[in-house]
């Protein structure tokens, strides 16, 4: 291994979180702690075409999700021998962040990631399955905690299950109008990831196989973090508010969602405990089939903020 990979100012390879613009890679260096612990340097960049400021003045609390997949992808292919070539697919994916430490100005941009490894699952001498639980931190100061469920699959084995499905890789898909962005708190039609549904409350997954950063290289199938995406703009949609701030996201994923056929969203808001937090479930459906459940939480407050119009630069 190349030890100047290691640490807090080392080099990541792209292939090591499945990214190819630098700009989008977020880990900067690992360090391991203990066998199944690490520390992974990482740095959220100040300005990005995509993760973009949301509310006027928070880091976009994607931003923590994409920093969990990349901080156990980095480790499992580093460190625990998983070839780049495996396929890795998060299964599950949940984070809990503060709204107040997501703040962007006056605050450096580099953050600590500290990774547990549990219930790890070789076969063959291969690992397959794992779950990581994250906590994350700036500065010193609690940011966000989180965990994801994970699967590796032998680029063999992922074209024996795929089957006829990876005829797919590559195919043109039809790019279909989308809502409007700032419905769902995006300045760029590029970044709106869903079309008009066929009633109040549903929408269809909008497939951009060329957007840079959520469809980042040719794929079989829609890739999960187009359908958080998803996700996030449905939630938003249904507050009617482009301050929904997802400080708080509990997902799971139940198949692939096929490029050929259209994904169904769903958003509602559900009653919560807490009435500082307002909270929307999303389902996605494909085929007649389930394909993700997804709840995001976002504090009241900040929606209130914007609803006053003294929200400043409402983006997603």
């Amino acid at each position: 291994m190349d030890q100047s990979c290691r640490g807090g100012t080392g080099h990541v390879p792209g292939e090591f979180v499945h990214r190819e613009n630098p700009a989008d890679i977020i880990p900067t260096g690992w360090t391991q702690l203990t066998e199944n612990r690490f520390s992974v340097s990482a740095r959220w960049p100040a300005a990005h075409p995509f993760f973009s400021p949301v509310a006027g003045d928070r880091h976009d609390p994607v931003l923590v999700a994409e920093t969990i997949r990349q901080a156990t992808m980095l480790v499992a292919h580093a460190e625990f021998g998983v070839p780049v070539e495996d396929q890795f697919v998060m299964w599950g994916l949940g984070y809990t962040a503060d709204a107040e430490a997501l703040a962007v100005s006056g605050l450096s941009s580099d953050i600590a990631v500290d990774v547990v490894f549990s219930d790890l699952d070789s076969r063959r001498g291969s690992l397959r399955n794992l779950r990581s639980t994250v906590v994350i931190t700036r500065d010193g100061r609690y940011l966000a905690t989180g965990s994801a469920l994970a699967r590796s699959t032998s680029a063999l084995a992922y074209c024996r299950i795929r089957g006829e499905r990876m005829a797919a890789l590559g195919r043109p898909v039809p790019l279909i109008p989308g809502v409007a962005p700032h419905l769902v708190g995006r300045e760029r039609a590029e970044d709106v990831v869903l079309a008009p549904g066929a009633r109040p409350g549903q929408w269809q997954v909008r497939i951009n196989t060329g957007h840079p950063t959520l469809f980042r290289r040719p794929n079989d199938h829609i890739p999960g973090m187009m359908l958080l995406e998803a996700a996030r703009q449905a939630a938003t949609m249904a507050v009617g508010s482009a301050a929904f701030l997802p400080t708080v996201m509990d997902v799971s994923f139940s198949r692939y969602a096929e490029l050929d056929s259209p994904c169904w969203v769903e958003a509602e808001t559900v009653p919560t405990s807490d009435p500082s937090v307002t909270a929307v479930r999303i389902t996605g459906r494909q085929d007649d089939e389930p394909v993700f459940l997804c709840t995001l939480t976002s504090p009241l407050r900040d929606l209130a903020v914007a609803a006053t119009g003294l929200g400043t630069r409402l983006v997603g």
